[in-house]
C-alpha cells in the first residue's frame, strides 16, 4: 500500500514538502485554514502595480529552488534581480550612504568613522567566547567588531531581515553560521575566507553571493503553481481539529464546509506556525504548548507607495536603505521594489514598500493608523526627496509576523527534536525552526521530507 502524509499548512514549507514527498510515490494531503495557499506568501495585484505584502523574492541558496521551478515548469514566470539591488543603502544622520563591498569602498566611505574601521583590523585577534548558545548577537558583535558596527551595520540589517533587535536574538540560533565562523575558524574574517571551499563542495551558495529572484507574476507564482500540481489534494479554509494516534500511524481530523472529515496517514508534517501548532500537539506532551507560545512573532505593518519618478530627486540605484535604531525613525526601511524587479509599475512610476514596527517599535499597534502613516509617510519623503504626493498607496499589517530566534530559543528546537523521537511520525517545520528566509524554508523542506521518507519506509 502507497505510503500517506497529511500535511498541516500550506506555506512554502508545507507546499514544498509535500511536492518533494509526492515524487516518491508518496500520497500527501495538505491542510490549509486559509482560503489561499503561500502562508506568509502574498501578492497584490491593483490598478497596475503588484504588491508582494510578505516575502518580496528568495536567494538561490540551495539546488532545490532551481529544481522545483524547473519541474513546476516556472522558467518563463522567473526573474532575477538587476544588477542595481546590488547596492544597499543605510541611514546615518539622515543621509543615505552605500554599504561599502569592497576594501577600497570601505576605506571610504562616511557611514563609520576612521575609528570604527581601525577597529576592524583587531577581529582576527579576538578570541572565541565563553557564553556559548545564550549569547545574544549584540554581545557576539560587540565583542568582535565594536559598538559602531554594531549600531551601523548589525542592528539595521537585523530589522531588515528579522524586523528584530540583536540585543534579544541569539547568535547561535539565528544566525548559526555567523556563530559557526568563529567556533570553527576562531574569528569571522578567516573563517569567511576559509568556508568559500566548504560551500562550492556543499553546492550551497552563500547569501551574500546567491542571486535573488522573484516570478512576473510575484511571489505567489511558487505555491500557486504547486497549488496546480496538486489539484484537490490541498483542502483550503479547513480547520484542522485534532491530531491522534492510531494503532498504526495517525489521523487527522478537520472541518470543511461545516462538515467534520477525517484522514488516517502514517505520518504528519505540522508548518503552520508555532502559535498556531501548541493546541494541535498539547495532548502528545502538555509542554509543547509553553515552548510553542513562547516563540515571539512581533506585529509588523507593510506599507506600499508608488510615486511619479519625474518627482524623485534620489536617484533610484539600488535595493533600497535600512535604518539604524540611533537614527529614531518611525519605520525600519524601504524596498525600491520597483528597482529590484522591473515591471512591477509602469516606467514612469516608482514602487517602494516600507516596514513599521517588529520588535523595535511594536507599540506602533496601539497608535492611530492613519496618523502612523502620515508621520512615515512624510519621513520617507524628506529622506528620498520626494517632491508630490503618492499616485497609489496600500498596507498590510501581519499581527505575528516573523519568528524571532530570541536568546533561549536554544531550549525550544532542543524540545521539538526531542518531541519528535518521542513521536515517530509526527514531524515539525516552518520558519521557526532552520531559517525564516524562502530560501531557508525550501532547504528545510527538502531535509524534512527526506526524514520522513526515511522513516515510513523503513521496516
Amino acid at each position: 500500500m502507497p505510503k500517506t502524509v497529511v500535511v498541516i499548512g500550506a506555506g512554502i514549507s508545507g507546499l514544498t514538502s509535500a511536492f518533494l514527498l509526492s515524487k516518491n510515490e508518496i500520497d500527501v494531503i495538505t491542510i490549509e485554514r486559509k482560503n489561499s495557499v503561500g502562508g506568509s506568501i502574498e501578492t497584490h495585484i491593483e490598478n497596475g502595480f503588484l504588491f508582494d505584502r510578505g516575502p518580496n523574492s528568495a536567494l538561490e541558496t540551495t539546488p532545490v529552488i532551481a529544481e522545483l521551478i524547473k519541474d513546476l515548469k516556472l522558467e518563463d514566470e522567473l526573474l532575477y534581480a538587476s544588477k542595481q539591488a546590488n547596492k544597499r543603502y543605510i541611514l546615518r544622520n539622515d543621509q543615505l550612504h552605500a554599504l561599502p563591498t569592497s576594501p577600497p569602498a570601505f576605506i571610504k566611505t562616511k557611514l563609520f568613522s576612521g575609528k570604527a574601521k581601525f577597529r576592524l583590523l583587531a577581529e582576527p585577534f579576538i578570541g572565541r567566547s565563553k557564553d556559548g548558545y545564550y549569547q545574544s548577537l549584540a554581545d557576539f558583535v560587540t565583542r568582535r567588531l565594536g559598538k559602531e558596527f554594531l549600531d551601523y551595520a548589525i542592528n539595521p540589517f537585523v530589522a531588515g531581515v528579522y524586523a528584530g533587535r540583536p540585543e534579544e536574538l541569539s547568535v547561535k540560533s539565528a544566525f548559526p553560521k555567523l556563530y559557526a565562523l568563529e567556533e570553527k575558524y576562531g574569528g569571522l574574517i578567516v573563517g569567511t575566507i576559509r568556508s568559500i571551499r566548504e560551500r562550492k563542495k556543499r553546492a550551497e551558495v552563500s547569501k551574500q553571493s546567491a542571486k535573488m529572484l522573484s516570478f512576473k507574476s510575484g511571489m505567489i507564482a511558487l505555491p500557486e503553481a504547486i497549488e496546480k500540481y496538486f489539484g484537490n489534494k490541498i483542502f483550503l479554509s479547513s480547520e484542522v481539529i485534532s491530531v491522534d494516534r492510531q494503532s498504526e500511524g495517525y489521523s487527522v481530523s478537520f472541518n470543511k464546509d461545516g462538515l467534520t472529515k477525517k484522514v488516517s496517514c502514517d505520518a504528519v508534517l505540522s508548518t503552520v506556525p508555532a502559535f498556531a501548532a501548541g493546541d494541535l500537539f498539547i495532548k502528545f506532551d502538555p509542554d509543547f504548548k509553553n515552548h510553542a507560545d513562547s516563540i515571539y512573532y512581533p506585529p509588523v505593518l507593510v506599507y506600499y507607495l508608488v510615486y511619479n519618478k519625474k518627482d524623485i530627486d534620489q536617484e533610484l540605484d539600488g535595493f533600497g536603505f535600512l535604518i539604524p535604531e540611533k537614527e529614531n525613525k518611525n519605520f525600519l526601511g524601504a524596498l525600491w521594489s520597483s528597482v529590484i524587479f522591473p515591471g512591477r509599475t509602469s516606467e514612469d512610476k516608482a514602487a517602494f514598500t516600507l516596514f513599521i514596527g517588529g520588535s523595535r517599535f511594536p507599540g506602533f499597534v496601539n497608535e492611530d493608523r492613519a496618523e502612523l502613516l502620515k508621520k512615515v509617510r512624510t519621513e520617507f519623503e524628506a529622506l528620498m526627496k520626494i517632491k508630490s504626493n503618492p499616485v497609489y498607496s496600500s498596507d498590510r499589517f501581519w499581527e505575528k509576523a516573523i519568528p524571532q530566534y530570541n536568546l533561549g530559543y536554544i531550549e525550544h528546537e532542543r524540545f521539538f527534536d526531542e518531541f519528535e523521537k518521542k513521536n515517530p511520525g509526527i514531524f515539525i517545520s516552518g520558519n521557526f525552526r532552520g531559517g525564516i528566509s524562502v530560501g531557508d524554508c525550501i532547504k528545510n523542506a527538502e531535509l524534512v521530507a527526506n526524514k520522513i521518507k526515511s522513516i515510513i519506509n523503513s521496516p
